[in-house]
């Protein structure tokens, strides 16, 4: 499977009453399709996916692909701490149409990293779907090791990881040790371009909600060998990145998107508010960069 560019983490937009906003997730959608994305990931962590039940979570799936229709690809998340949940979301996630899903580590567990290994294992030979794994130690408490992920390799379904560990160093790890065989998409906007100098294919994105045209930008500059370019963009959207993070993600991206006119909504508890000293800050940065959409 062909993955390289900009995907993005798409949020969960909320109505006033804390419902999905179908007609808002679907002018998200178009607004990156416009945008030139080459994908989009519904129900990861940017998506509140906890908080969502099982069935608000496939719906939000079912929404996506049929507002995508093929013009782009859709990786779907299935993670859950559970490994049957895992495969029963995988599975919805294949018969909906999904390109590919997005699996994050089993968070609260703590698993081994056999258990890490056993994990993607069942779902990977219990439904036959491409499989980005996910590692975000700072969300789930455990770091899936490159020998781990060079192990999982052996799966024809796991095609790509996921890589938020912060730490570059085991991206190239990763690389060294896999090749050509498991594509590597950053999990950080702000370590997107130097992922991409250690092997990266792209990144999935949480300042793509707002600026999918410039992180698109990036990774084609990149690409097409114009590494000062891409550094310049890099630079550019740097503060907005940093910006995304004041707090817990997706708290900021959603007052930035409301902010912009993007549907967003709130959030489900235990997220709650942005502080007002962080939504001036956030907003300062937003108008100092020019970010419109």
């Amino acid at each position: 499977m062909e993955l390289q560019g900009c995907y993005v983490a798409m949020v969960t937009p909320f109505d006033e009453k804390g419902a999905i906003d179908e007609e808002g997730l679907r002018k998200n959608t178009e607004f990156l399709l416009e945008n030139g994305v080459s994908g989009v990931v519904p129900c990861g962590t940017t998506g509140e996916s906890a908080t969502l039940s099982w069935d608000e979570h496939n719906r939000v799936v079912d929404i996506v692909l049929d507002q995508v229709k093929g013009r782009a690809t859709v990786i779907a998340g299935a993670g859950s701490n559970s490994t049957s949940e895992s495969i029963e979301a995988a599975a919805h996630a294949k018969d909906s149409g999904a390109d590919a899903i997005l699996c994050i580590t089993p968070y609260y567990n703590k698993p081994t990293q056999e258990g890490l290994y056993q994990h993607f294992r069942a779902v990977a030979t219990n439904v036959s779907v491409p499989m980005v794994l996910y590692n975000v130690p700072g969300r789930t408490g455990v770091n899936m090791a490159p020998e781990t992920v060079e192990r999982l390799c052996e799966f024809d379904a796991v095609v790509a990881v996921k890589e938020a560990s912060g730490n570059v160093a085991q991206v190239s790890e990763i690389h060294r040790r896999c090749g050509d065989r498991l594509k590597i998409l950053s999990g950080e906007d702000a370590l997107t371009l130097p992922i991409l100098s250690c092997g990266g294919k792209g990144v999935i994105s949480v300042v793509g909600n707002i600026l999918p045209a410039g992180m698109k930008a990036m990774i084609d500059a990149f690409f097409s060998g114009k590494v000062a370019e891409a550094l310049k963009v890099h630079e550019e959207i740097w503060p907005v990145s940093q910006a995304m993070f004041l707090e817990t993600n997706p708290i900021p991206v959603k007052v930035a998107m409301n902010h912009l006119g993007l549907a967003a909504g709130g959030y489900r508890l235990p997220l709650v508010p942005m502080s007002e000293d962080n939504k001036r800050r956030l907003i300062d940065v937003l108008e100092t960069a020019g970010v419109t959409v």
